[in-house]
């Protein structure tokens, strides 16, 4: 067959798909306002609101390496094939972005291998926004942590500890990264015996930043990586949102990749308030 027949075949096969669609889109309208709409399970437990804590990937993020973090090149376009279709390379860590075990071990879970059930988590944010604007060098610390529970109650089991610094606003700032003439990098993260506290004293799947790292800038030997990582707990960097979520109270969704063997990458990640 001819490549403009081919062409032709998928238009009209394409063509006659979105009637389909568009036309049970407009019977499922119709049921829905004829009866009772559906609630998603997890809403319906007491949910009211779903939130973005992800950041948008593109060439523009900041990296902690300062060279683009993904590129994209279109292979095929509409006007010309009948579709559209992008060929990306991507680091792993880039933009919004897990951090799987593997990343700092030897032979530490794969991201691909996080169970599930550590993906769908009670969230806890430790605010250190007000001590990060006066110090970008700023950490979380078991005194914030003994606070945070003070205010809340126990931290849940399976929980996702989060440090919201404020540094979210600033991506598209030089100070996201904080470079100084020397080249090092200035921004908030956890100190290593806030990391050792969770450790010993909590059950907690996964931790969280709204900055580059797990470690605060100027860290110079990745000492919360090199101690969180391997036990078989996961990170999560760059998270967006945190000023709109309660400290306590709400789940999230950790939309991790998949890819066989990885060491981590993009997420998209929710939260259910």
């Amino acid at each position: 067959m001819c490549d403009i027949c081919v062409i032709n075949s998928v238009k009209e096969r394409m063509l006659s798909r979105r009637d389909f669609f568009r036309k049970t889109a407009a019977l499922g309208a119709a049921a829905t306002l004829g009866g009772m709409a559906a609630t998603p399970p997890a809403l319906a437990a007491g949910h009211g609101g779903v939130f973005d804590m992800t950041h948008k990937l593109s060439p523009e993020f900041p990296t902690f390496f300062g060279v683009p973090g993904i590129s994209m090149e279109q292979q095929f376009n509409f006007a010309e094939h009948g579709f559209n279709l992008m060929n990306l390379s991507i680091n792993e860590h880039t933009a919004t972005h897990i951090d799987a075990p593997l990343h700092f071990s030897a032979d530490g879970a794969s991201v691909d291998e996080i169970p599930v059930s550590d993906l769908v988590v009670p969230l806890c944010v430790i605010d250190i926004a007000a001590k990060a604007a006066e110090d970008a060098d700023a950490q979380v610390t078991p005194d914030d942590l003994k606070s945070w529970i003070s205010d809340n109650g126990a931290i849940p089991d399976k929980a996702c500890i989060a440090m919201h610094s404020g540094w979210a606003a600033k991506t598209a700032s030089p100070d996201y990264v904080g470079n100084d003439a020397d080249g090092v990098k200035h921004f908030p993260g956890f100190h290593i015996e806030a990391t050792q506290m969770l450790l010993e004293e909590t059950t907690a799947a996964a931790m969280a930043v709204d900055t580059l790292s797990l470690d605060h800038g100027p860290s110079p030997d990745f000492a919360t990586h090199y101690a969180w990582l391997p036990t078989g707990r996961y990170g999560i960097e760059n998270l967006a949102g945190l000023d709109q979520v309660p400290a306590a109270g709400a789940t999230l969704v950790v939309g991790a990749p998949n890819h066989a063997g990885g060491t981590g990458g993009p997420a998209r990640i929710f939260a259910m308030v």
